[in-house]
């Protein structure tokens, strides 16, 4: 069986190209374009790994994060965050949120992949 990520992102051109990358690689990816009711959307699918757009409609990511590791369920969940903010303060807010890996747009596909391969591994 292969394993899962969900994307959650609200860029149409992200979604194609990461869901691109990731399939082509034997992984399957479900999307999710809405902030405000994404924690609930992890619950329900149950994801290996989740790629988490900062700036989303409804809620930012970080809050789906902080919200994300406050259960139990979903402490460990391997978390991804992407953002068009590379800021030094942007990695640093995300990284006490409890991200395990942070990357900005426009990122490499290999970046993507390399990334998200070593999440699944942990």
């Amino acid at each position: 069986m292969s394993k899962q990520v969900l994307l959650i992102e609200d860029e149409p051109n992200i979604i194609e190209a990461i869901s691109f990358i990731l399939s082509r690689d034997g992984w399957t990816v479900k999307t999710h374009s809405n902030g405000a009711d994404a924690v609930d959307i992890v619950r329900e699918r149950q994801p290996d790994v989740v790629i988490l757009d900062v700036m989303l409609p409804g809620k930012s990511g970080y809050d789906i994060l902080r919200e994300l590791r406050e259960d139990p369920d979903n402490a460990n969940l391997p978390i991804l965050m992407l953002t068009a903010r590379g800021q030094t303060k942007d990695r640093e807010i995300a990284e006490r949120a409890g991200c395990d890996a942070f990357m900005t747009k426009p990122f490499s596909n290999a970046d993507v992949l390399e990334t998200v391969r070593s999440l699944a591994a942990k």
